[in-house]
């Protein structure tokens, strides 16, 4: 958070930051909806000389002590509210201390607070949202009790692997384990097979992409009355999605409704958040008592992330990326290319990624597997490509931005894009494949292939996202 908005919101003591490098994430508990009104403004973007307004919030100003330095574990955290096989399992996987996220976010949501989590790619929104979901059900009841939406099969494919991996037995449990069942009701999936499981025994958890989800909703296959804890993931990106937003309304307010379960919306980037918060009141998607709990508001994007660009003609760009990886030698890498225009489809042209797979796989000479992910590949060939990678060892991934939402991928350590991004929020999301082992000090790098005419353009983005890109000069 800049300096304009830590005035905003005084009185705020100084020794509040005093024990820390940098200021601790920021909870903004919003008033009433009138008040909210009264002092309601927003910015566009965010940059280094942007002087924003936030909602007047209510912010913990009592002092610091001795005891509230010390950092609690998930454990502590969570332990009156999350079933302990579920502690157990948690701490089987390795998650052992909270990240910044964790631990400013979970007591509002074990309090039952409606809450929008806006933190950066791979700071653990995801454990997060599902330890809150395993804080609420009843696994012994036959119904469907919580509901995660996302974008697309991809990141919904790994948010139920995630949740039925927490929901495992734990190691050393001696006896008869009962866990929640959970279903992915994806596209690309047999909604009939899925039919005759909701009928059946409903699953007690449901993770959904809007078009299947909605679908179901409108045969009246099941309803959410039953649902206590709705959670939408990247909703930045649903609500910004012209085929998804109509649909992701109707769930909101016409299926159910806000005064009957606990909202959660989750994404790395809100752009407007405070406009977003204001129309999560006026559209009634969440409570009036809505917290948005903001982590690294002045830093976007983790500081181990190290970011370059490199100048070349069109004609050129395939050698520079071919000589970037080789030099690089990258443990694993995503070159993401633009999506094809509907200009090029027309006039006959292959598209960058068909175009690049070729390149590569006939130029490349090094130990890595060269797979392809993009978003015209039907669902089996998209489901291939993510085994692949799923396996482990080296590989270069040619990706659309199908790749950019929600892929946790831990060891990956470059980031190159071949095709600059649309938006400055785009960028966020490629950058953020990377650096997602917390508390990991390792530096990763983002590599930006440009012709000259885009220097402006990725300027903007290091003004809106406050970063510095490094140029690379071709020797």
């Amino acid at each position: 958070m800049d300096t304009a908005t830590l005035s905003l919101l005084s009185p705020l003591p100084t020794q509040r930051f005093l024990s820390y490098e940098k200021p601790t994430p920021t909870c903004y508990v919003l008033p009433s909806h009138n008040h909210f009104l009264k002092h309601f403004s927003y910015t566009t973007n965010l940059n280094r000389n942007s002087k924003f307004r936030t909602p007047e919030a209510v912010l913990d100003t009592s002092p610091i002590t001795p005891t509230a330095l010390t950092t609690p574990t998930l454990r502590e955290l969570c332990q009156a509210h999350v079933p302990e096989h579920i502690l157990q399992r948690m701490e089987d996987i390795g998650y052992v201390m909270p990240t910044d996220i964790q631990r400013e976010a979970l007591p509002y949501l074990f309090s039952g607070r409606d809450c929008i989590l806006h933190a950066q790619t791979g700071s653990g929104k995801t454990l997060t949202y599902l330890l809150l979901i395993n804080s609420i059900i009843n696994a012994a009841k036959s119904s469907v009790q919580a509901l995660v939406v996302v974008p697309t099969r991809e990141l919904g494919m790994q948010v139920t692997k995630v949740a039925r991996t927490l929901a495992a037995k734990p190691t050393g449990v001696v006896g008869e384990h009962k866990s929640c069942s959970i279903m992915a009701l994806l596209d690309g999936g047999t909604l009939k097979r899925h039919k005759t499981w909701l009928k059946a025994e409903p699953p007690t958890v449901v993770v959904a992409t809007v078009g299947s989800l909605c679908q179901m909703l409108e045969r009246h296959t099941f309803s959410l009355e039953t649902v206590r804890v709705l959670i939408v993931d990247e909703v930045d990106c649903i609500f910004n999605s012209s085929k998804q937003v109509s649909s992701l309304r109707k769930i909101l307010t016409s299926y159910s409704s806000c005064n009957n379960r606990q909202t959660v919306f989750a994404s790395a980037s809100i752009p407007q958040h405070n406009r977003f918060i204001h129309d999560c009141l006026q559209q009634k998607w969440t409570k009036r008592d809505v917290v948005h709990i903001h982590v690294s508001a002045v830093e976007p994007m983790p500081s181990r992330l190290y970011h370059r660009f490199i100048r070349c003609e069109t004609e050129r760009k395939l050698e520079t990326l071919l000589s970037l990886v080789q030099s690089d030698a990258p443990e694993s890498g995503i070159i993401f290319v633009a999506e094809q225009s509907e200009k090029s489809k027309k006039s006959g042209k292959a598209p960058s990624a068909s175009l690049l797979i070729d390149f590569l796989k006939t130029s490349y000479q090094g130990d890595l597997d060269v797979l392809l992910l993009e978003d015209k590949m039907n669902f089996n060939s998209r489901a291939a490509s993510l085994l692949e990678v799923r396996k482990g060892g080296g590989y270069l991934l040619v990706a659309t931005d199908i790749a950019a939402r929600g892929f946790d991928l831990p060891e990956m350590s470059h980031i190159y894009n071949f095709d600059l991004p649309r938006t400055a929020i785009d960028y966020l999301h490629r950058a953020g494949r990377t650096c997602r082992k917390p508390f990991s000090d390792i530096n990763c790098t983002v590599t930006s292939i440009i012709v000259p005419d885009e220097r402006f353009v990725l300027q903007r983005y290091e003004n809106e996202l406050m970063f510095d890109c490094e140029e690379l000069i071709i020797s």
